[in-house]
């Protein structure tokens, strides 16, 4: 527990502050105005945070010294950055205003602070919005002014996230929540792998606390490999680099906790098949203008003597990925019979990859006479200005669009005079035309594709050369925004169709009316309208008419709007598996009449088996079927109508829910010493081969004494997976019965669904 010592803290409160000054002295020596005003940041900041504590009981400027001691030492930023860092929460803390940062720092100053701040209150909201979306879209907004918006946000919270220890669990769970919602991608787009690896540790040590003990064991344990990897493999590329004169670095590392995870999850693989645990950096020191020539030389020397995977070949110096990364990447084979990837660069690529577009940003910041041709900062913001200009979109939508981008890899494709266009992964020959032009988009009919004709929906793919085909009698229709990726091109057809759809709207309110009259729906025009959009999840009226005219709203849709229609006959599902075990009412009779799977499936359903906080004791509590939780797992409950339900705390729905809508998240915990039964699902991968069903269902059935629900498995090519539905009581049954499923001579995989 932390102890209160004003008398000591302030001593430390100087010391950071001293060692801040020192960082930034570092980066570039400063000014007298610039050293001046850090200290009148400093001074300012630690005046209006007195008496501020932590949660964690540390005096509050600790905070704010800390983000802009990350801004300067693992991003790289400047004097500008370290006062804005130190002046971050002040506006929004204290009673300090933006006029006032405006007078003493200048404009630049205020617009960055005020990016970073939060937004106190959203007074009107449209109905799928939240408070924290409207923050995120703040932010994106703000960035576009000033790249250091979003670098400050994230020191911010990598701080945030390292002191996540003194909070509640629920805080823990939505902050978390929204470090893997919006801050992660953010960190991966802009480059700034360390911070990315870190915040990524940091979420998945509370989500999915069980899992990151478990892998983090086994990485210790595999510690001493390492020292084996120094003798028979760093040992010998040293002496080749120094026999040829070059002057370098080496650094290795192992994978991390939460990469090997998602290897594991991705992959279907065990930890012990992570053949990329361990990994080496050759950083060379080499005049720029001999960097892709001495890299490949290197690489040459190494794999004279080290057999690569030819499949693991990477040269993302001779075309750099959209962050800027460059870097050659090969995986070799060890005597010890470990494969290891090695990474081989120069200093400034090395710079470049740690610290992403921060390092071009800055550099055009400290070298503003150069004139620097694709800067990936500037491109990238000016993407992020284009798909903020449609503001009809929500706050949610418009974050969750930008988010899916950020993810997104890149091809370049050539026109027919050989100019280069860059365009996401998996684009299509729509999002070529749209990308040259938008009349281009509106009428095209296809392309030809290195002299091929090709459709419309038509993937294409780096280094093709495209011609777009058009019509004047052809034009946009509902089945395009299934054919495109880019939000330039899905805005543009959305226009069109929108502009479409208000010829239909007399016409649609005409027949809802009739619609209404007919059911004897007595309610204000207005009213009827709202709730008809909220039931079918429509942005506008327009929609709602044009839909209505088309025939996908019918009388039999207005009924069941407004509950006037009849029950239909119930069905049975299971989760993510109601195509496969799909039951009729029959089945389902059949089901209830079962004792084994009628008590399971009730005690699977049962409230009896969390408890909530007790303010929300009146609401009904049910198991989330995205994720299944079963006792043992870490849990959490989402507010959803008048029901809680209980997701596992890494469940991906529960997280985006959690950073979106802090206030629907609802403290949650397991009954102690109540026996229940919980579905769920056992993955398997095996080579196919007589018996093994039948030792299969013998482990499950007889020596676990489980009731098998449902088992589906198909054979290919020597190769059998299969998914078997089972009841289970607690975490521990599905652990142990992943290991003895494993040790059947033949299975190669295991997993939970």
């Amino acid at each position: 527990m932390y102890q209160i010592d004003e008398r000591r803290e302030a001593l430390e409160i100087q010391a950071k502050y001293e060692e801040l000054l020192e960082a930034c002295k570092k980066i570039k020596t400063l000014t007298q105005q610039e050293e001046d005003d850090i200290f009148r940041a400093y001074s300012i900041a630690n005046q209006a945070h007195a008496g501020t504590r932590r949660k964690s009981g540390e005096p509050y400027i600790f905070h704010p010294l800390a983000v802009a001691l990350i801004a300067v030492k693992e991003v790289g930023l400047g004097p500008i950055a370290v006062i804005c860092a130190l002046l971050h929460d002040v506006v929004e803390d204290t009673d300090i205003t933006l006029d006032q940062l405006r007078m003493v720092f200048g404009e630049r100053v205020a617009v960055i602070v005020d990016g970073v701040t939060k937004i106190d209150d959203v007074t009107v909201l449209q109905q799928a919005d939240s408070k924290q979306a409207e923050n995120y879209r703040k932010i994106l907004l703000s960035m576009c002014n000033d790249a250091y918006v979003i670098f400050l946000k994230l020191c911010d919270r990598l701080h945030n996230m390292r002191t996540l220890g003194s909070m509640k669990d629920t805080k823990k769970l939505a902050i978390s929540s929204e470090t893997q919602y919006l801050y992660i991608p953010l960190a991966h787009r802009l480059g700034l792998y360390t911070i990315k690896t870190e915040l990524e540790e940091l979420v998945m040590r509370y989500t999915n606390p069980i899992k990151y003990a478990e892998i983090e064991a086994k990485i210790n344990l595999s510690a001493g490999t390492e020292l084996l990897l120094k003798d028979c493999l760093t040992a010998p590329i040293c002496k080749i680099l120094d026999s040829h004169g070059y002057r370098y670095r080496i650094k290795t590392r192992i994978k991390s906790v939460y990469s090997c995870f998602k290897k594991m999850e991705n992959k279907h693989v065990d930890f012990d098949e992570i053949y990329d645990l361990y990994a080496m950096r050759i950083i060379l020191d080499v005049p720029k203008e001999m960097e892709k020539e001495e890299c490949f030389r290197v690489y040459a020397l190494i794999s004279q003597q080290f057999p690569p995977n030819p499949n693991r070949f990477r040269d993302w110096i001779t075309v750099p990925k959209s962050n800027g990364y460059e870097s050659l990447q090969t995986t070799v084979m060890t005597p010890i019979g470990r494969w290891v990837e090695i990474q081989i660069r120069t200093d400034r690529m090395d710079n470049i990859a740690e610290k992403g577009m921060a390092a071009h940003f800055l550099y055009k910041e400290a070298h503003p006479e150069e004139n620097i041709e694709n800067n990936p900062v500037e491109e990238w913001l000016q993407q992020i200005r284009s798909t903020l200009e449609n503001t009809d979109k929500s706050a949610l939508d418009l974050v969750e669009e930008f988010k899916e981008s950020l993810y997104t890899k890149e091809i370049y494709l050539f026109t027919p005079k050989g100019e280069t266009v860059k365009l996401p992964f998996h684009s299509t020959v729509l999002d070529f035309a749209f990308a040259i032009h938008t009349d281009l988009g509106l009428h095209c009919i296809g392309a030809k594709v290195n002299a091929k004709v090709v459709p419309i929906g038509y993937r294409l793919h780096s280094g093709e050369q495209v011609q777009v085909l058009t019509s004047r009698n052809v034009n946009p229709s509902e089945s395009w925004l299934e054919e495109v990726k880019t939000s330039r091109a899905k805005e543009h057809i959305k226009n069109y169709l929108r502009e479409q759809r208000k010829v239909f709207h007399d016409q649609g309110k005409e027949m809802l009316m009739n619609y209404c009259k007919q059911l004897g729906i007595k309610m204000e025009y207005a009213a009827i309208k709202s709730k008809m959009k909220n039931y079918f999840g429509l942005t506008s009226g327009t929609d709602l008419y044009y839909q209505i005219v088309k025939g996908e709203i019918g009388s039999k849709e207005v009924a069941q709007c407004f509950g006037k229609a009849k029950a239909s006959p119930s069905m049975f599902f299971l989760g993510p598996y109601r195509n496969m075990f799909e039951a009729d009412d029959n089945d389902a009779q059949k089901l209830k009449n079962d004792p084994d799977g009628a008590s399971a499936l009730s005690s699977h359903l049962s409230p009896l088996n969390y408890e909530v906080d007790e303010n929300y004791s009146d609401f009904e509590v049910m198991p989330a079927p995205c994720c299944k939780p079963v006792q043992g797992d870490t849990v959490v409950g989402i507010k959803d109508g008048d029901k809680i339900m209980i997701h596992r705390t890494n469940c991906k729905v529960a997280m985006d829910e959690m950073a979106n809508h802090e206030d629907k998240i609802v403290r949650t915990k397991w009954r102690e010493g109540e026996k229940v039964s919980f579905l769920t699902g056992i993955a398997f991968t095996a080579i196919d081969r007589k018996g093994l069903l039948q030792e299969l269902t013998q482990v499950i059935t007889q020596d676990m004494d489980l009731n098998m629900r449902a088992l589906t498995i198909e054979a290919s090519e020597g190769v059998c997976k299969g998914v078997v539905m089972l009841y289970v009581n607690n975490l521990d049954n599905i652990n142990q019965l992943i290991s003895n499923i494993t040790s059947i001579v033949g299975v190669t995989n295991v997993r939970r669904v």
